[in-house]
């Protein structure tokens, strides 16, 4: 049996479509941000290594920051974008072991003094995977990095944090540690303050869920 519709039934049927085009413009017209992926040290090693970079900032200044090795580059994509994205890359991801090779410095500010990570298949291999879900092309060949100091500094000056870091910890070259965190992280390379950057997403690659 056929029903007789409500007087008002085009009135409820435009403003629901009014609803929902207002909400798609919603997502189309959201704002990008800059994000990018980091790969976590566990908790213990964390410590051991914000130790570290805390000792250097005492010498040689610089902004706060979490070490990570950055896995995606920073790139503009809207949030649920990213979100997606992050999701699709990770799901298939495995925990991986990485380890440090060396203590060097860069030529600019977020590649100040760093430790370099040894490029094993299964470090570069997943820096790859992600990049392909986030459409990332890289200038350059990847060189997997965890940051110790931030800033611009002169050769002279660069060199003897490099030196520093190597006394602070001693061991630290050789030592390897077992990656199961992802994060997304809204990372704006303009500000050199570091302050509104934020972990958006985490992923623990041996639950696989998301925080």
């Amino acid at each position: 049996m056929a029903y007789p519709l409500p007087s008002n039934f085009s009135q409820h049927l435009s403003l629901s479509s009014a609803m929902a085009e207002s909400n798609n413009l919603e997502v189309v017209n959201q704002p990008e941000d800059s994000y990018s992926v980091w790969a976590l040290p566990p908790p213990d090693f964390k410590h051991r290594l914000k130790s570290l970079m805390s000792s250097l900032r005492s010498e040689f200044a610089g902004p706060i920051f979490d070490p990570h090795i950055t896995v995606v580059g920073d790139l503009p994509l809207r949030r649920e974008d990213a979100i997606a994205r992050f999701h699709s890359a990770a799901a298939s991801v495995k925990p991986f072991t990485a380890r440090i090779a060396d203590i060097a410095y860069g030529t600019f500010f977020y590649q100040c003094v760093y430790l370099l990570i040894d490029p094993s298949p299964e470090v570069v291999e997943t820096s790859a995977h992600c990049c392909g879900h986030f459409g990332y092309n890289r200038s350059t060949p990847y060189m997997p990095h965890m940051s110790l100091i931030y800033g611009d500094l002169s050769e002279e000056k660069k060199e003897r944090a490099r030196t520093r870091a190597m006394e602070i910890d001693e061991s630290i070259c050789g030592l390897g540690f077992e990656v199961s965190l992802l994060a997304l992280c809204k990372t704006d390379t303009r500000d050199r303050t570091t302050e509104s950057w934020e972990i958006v997403e985490l992923c623990d690659l041996k639950k696989e869920d998301f925080a």
